[in-house]
């Protein structure tokens, strides 16, 4: 996938464009680009923004994924150019120049594809129907995807949010069409687990980012191409911590090696417990053995295979 978000044009190509804020990239969303990249005769576009810099959703909104990982998916997705600029950058241009400029002018827009909630242009002005009109005008065809029910649930990112912050993962995941997860840097730790046999991998949650349910998870950890069953705790660690940022601490079974610095994809699986305060390193520790062997067992249910 090509980033043209510093140049913010496509060179030759005429593109088939996925518009929308894809935070979380879930089921619905999937619809949207899946009806943009059917068009194969064009390129596959998406504009969008850099999800950490939208601020027209109120104070408390928290992402789903970070804005690095969203890329991710997007080209997972089959995206060969990404547009994704701030959002200062284009809050204040009206929709019709958001139409000509950047849709027709930049991306060399032949077809637009977004959901039938999206707006755009200056304090949302624009929606669906007002992006057919200059579609007409200046010559791209627009697709308007309806937003996609779950037996009755409406699936949407604040929706998606809520289970992940009450710890409803399998719930979470079910709506989003993959395994909710991080792909974050592995930061040094108090390096306590190694002590105990159970050596672990440390990852700061970013600021920004929704807090899942904290308390320890059934995990899967990719490393090298790889999967190996995972243990993840979610929260600040009250028994060997004191006043830290939540992180996402991983015993990977079965790996051993150097991961600091690395950037490691993890997803979650399934809420096992919540966390808490230990009266003992000895209590914690056999919990920690508890967890692990639960989390064994269950991973063969998920993936169909053995850790």
């Amino acid at each position: 996938m090509k980033d043209i978000t510093q140049t913010g044009i496509v060179t030759n190509d005429n593109t088939a464009v996925a518009l929308g804020i894809f935070d979380g990239v879930h089921r619905g969303h999937r619809q949207v680009l899946e009806k943009a990249f059917s068009h194969s005769e064009l390129k596959k576009a998406v504009f969008t923004f850099n999800t950490q810099t939208v601020d027209s959703k109120g104070s408390d909104y928290k992402m789903l994924i970070t804005n690095s990982f969203k890329k991710k998916l997007l080209d997972r997705a089959g995206a060969e150019y990404i547009y994704s600029p701030d959002f200062y950058k284009l809050k204040m241009m009206p929709a019709e120049d958001f139409a000509r400029d950047i849709l027709k002018g930049a991306l060399h827009a032949e077809a637009a594809v977004c959901g039938e909630k999206f707006r755009f242009g200056h304090m949302a002005e624009g929606d669906s129907d007002a992006l057919v009109r200059y579609g007409r005008k200046f010559g791209f065809s627009v697709e308007i995807v309806e937003r996609l029910d779950d037996n009755g649930t409406r699936i949407s990112s604040s929706l998606i949010r809520k289970l992940v912050s009450k710890g409803e993962i399998e719930k979470a995941n079910k709506l989003l069409g993959y395994n909710y997860g991080y792909c974050l840097d592995v930061i040094h730790g108090n390096e306590i687990g190694r002590t105990w046999d159970f050596p672990t991998i440390n990852q700061l949650i970013p600021d920004g980012l929704v807090l899942p349910r904290f308390g320890v998870y059934v995990s899967n950890v990719h490393v090298d191409g790889r999967q190996y069953t995972g243990v993840t705790n979610i929260g600040v660690k009250p028994t060997v911590e004191h006043d830290i940022k939540p992180l996402a601490e991983t015993f990977i079974v079965g790996y051993d090696g150097d991961l600091y610095g690395r950037e490691i994809e993890i997803e979650l699986y399934e809420f096992i417990r919540p966390e808490r305060k230990f009266d003992s390193f000895d209590e914690l520790r056999a919990e920690i053995k508890r967890n692990t062997e639960y989390a064994c067992k269950a991973y063969l249910k998920y993936t169909g295979k053995d850790f």
